[in-house]
């Protein structure tokens, strides 16, 4: 028997967000591994073993599920929104690359899903309608002083910028830092979206100014748009309002 592995993106929250690929990838498999809220998404079936980890242990986690492929098994690592955005699908990479031999004959397989940015962004209109790039604020696994210099190279480029993680309790302050590096390129009123939790019964969206931004509002489950000099806000009476950036900069062909 052959084994194999599939790291499977479950979306934002929602089940109807979960794309049907992903859903044959889970029902099919013989074991599932992941972080264990993530785990809980997924529905429980007779006979499948689940292996639940903490939040820290990406690394040990993806060895545990790429050994437990290599003795046969047709195993799936779960994984929060998109698998390749910030999350498993390179912890999986990684541990190929440096570990047993073995691992390298697998069946590896990435099952994409909507990210966090792509579902807050859709719940306000189109803020990513034009550049735009993705941060991590967490500094587990890179410096602080790279993660500034990042921050000033997409505000000062006109990227609209979507950061993950962007606060927890053993980080409070990062925020707030972030925040005030923005505020050294952008205007007081550039559009910032909080959204929280977007697709599942806590869901909170609040659009507001980088000068009004409270980091206090955030928490893990929270994903934040930044907004560019293009970023507009249509405000629309009884209705929450829309979000965008133009595709085309005035004056250019582009």
């Amino acid at each position: 028997m052959s084994g194999a592995l599939a790291v499977v993106g479950l979306g934002p929250g929602n089940p109807d967000t979960m794309t049907p690929e992903a859903a044959m990838a889970l029902a099919s498999a013989d074991a599932l591994y992941g972080y264990g809220p993530y785990l809980d998404r997924v529905p429980v079936r007779p006979g499948q073993m689940r292996h639940a980890s903490d939040n820290r242990e990406e690394g040990s986690r993806a060895a545990a599920a790429l050994d437990h492929a290599a003795r046969g098994a047709k195993v799936a690592m779960v994984s929060g929104g998109d698998p390749g955005v910030f999350a498993m699908a390179a912890a999986v990479c990684e541990q190929i690359e440096s570990g047993d031999e073995s691992w390298r004959r697998l069946d590896v397989s990435v099952v994409p899903g909507v990210t966090a940015m792509l579902a807050v962004a859709a719940r306000v209109g189109a803020p990513l309608g034009h550049d735009f790039c993705a941060i991590s604020l967490s500094d587990n696994l890179k410096p602080w002083d790279v993660i500034e210099r990042r921050l000033d190279a997409a505000a000062s480029a006109g990227f609209v910028t979507a950061l993950y993680n962007p606060i927890s309790r053993a980080r409070p302050w990062q925020l707030g830092n972030a925040f005030e590096r923005l505020r050294r390129h952008l205007a007081p009123s550039t559009p910032i979206v909080f959204g929280r939790a977007v697709g599942r019964p806590d869901e909170n969206v609040i659009v507001t100014t980088l000068e009004a931004a409270d980091p206090s509002v955030a928490d893990m489950a929270t994903l934040i748009i930044i907004g560019s000099a293009m970023t507009r806000v249509i405000a629309r009476p009884g209705l929450a309002p829309l979000v965008y950036t133009p595709r085309s900069i005035q004056g250019s062909g582009a």
